[in-house]
C-alpha cells in the first residue's frame, strides 16, 4: 500500500497522470466524473486513486459536496500542497531530482502525445512550437528575465475561460549547459 507518512509531496505530484489531474484543476474546479472525461485515457478506477491520494496528502481539496443517486459527489479544487516548496526541492538528492525531472517531462510527452492524436493539427494556428535558446547570462541577469517571464504569465494567469480562450501549456526549462571549450563562468 502507497503510504503518505513515508511519501513527500514531491513523490506524489510527480507522476504523469497526478500531473494530469492538477493541470485539469488548474483550469477549473472539477468533479471525478469531470476529471475522467477530460482525462479519458487514465482509467477509471486509477483516476478515483490518484484523486484520493492527491486528496489525502492536501493536494487537491473539496470545495463542495452533493448527493448524486445515493452518492456524495465532490468538486475538487487544488490543494495547499499543490505547489513544491523550495525546501522540498533543496533536500532532494541528485538522483531525486533526475527523477522528478524525467516524470515531469514524460507529462509533456504525453500532453504532446495527446495533442499529436487530434484529428486535424495545425501547429502554426495552435500556437505549437518548441525550441531552444543558449543565452549567455550572469547570475543577475538570468534572475531578471525569469522575473521578467514570470511577470508575463502573471499578467495572464488569471484570464478566465471564455469562448475563443484555449486552455494552452506553457512549460519553462533552464539550466546551465556546459560551456564549448570546457570553461564555466
Amino acid at each position: 500500500m502507497f503510504s503518505i507518512m513515508r511519501t513527500n509531496a514531491a513523490e506524489i505530484l510527480l507522476h504523469p497522470q497526478r500531473l494530469a489531474i492538477l493541470r485539469a484543476l488548474t483550469q477549473s474546479e472539477l468533479t471525478t466524473k469531470q476529471l475522467a472525461e477530460r482525462l479519458s485515457d487514465i482509467p477509471q478506477a486509477t483516476l478515483y486513486r490518484h484523486v484520493a491520494l492527491m486528496h489525502d496528502a492536501g493536494i487537491i481539496s473539496v470545495v463542495s459536496e452533493r448527493k448524486v443517486r445515493g452518492t456524495q459527489e465532490r468538486t475538487y479544487c487544488l490543494g495547499p500542497a499543490a505547489l513544491l516548496t523550495q525546501e522540498a526541492f533543496r533536500e532532494a538528492t541528485p538522483e531525486d531530482h533526475y527523477r522528478y525531472f524525467t516524470t515531469y517531462v514524460a507529462g509533456l510527452l504525453d500532453q504532446y502525445g495527446a495533442y499529436t492524436r487530434r484529428p486535424h493539427l495545425d501547429l502554426e494556428a495552435d500556437g505549437v512550437g518548441y525550441r531552444d535558446h543558449v543565452l549567455n547570462l550572469t547570475d543577475g541577469e538570468l534572475r531578471e528575465l525569469l522575473a521578467e517571464i514570470r511577470g508575463a504569465i502573471a499578467a495572464r494567469a488569471d484570464n478566465a475561460p471564455a469562448p475563443g480562450r484555449t486552455p494552452r501549456l506553457l512549460s519553462t526549462i533552464t539550466m546551465p549547459i556546459d560551456h564549448p571549450t570546457g570553461d564555466t563562468k
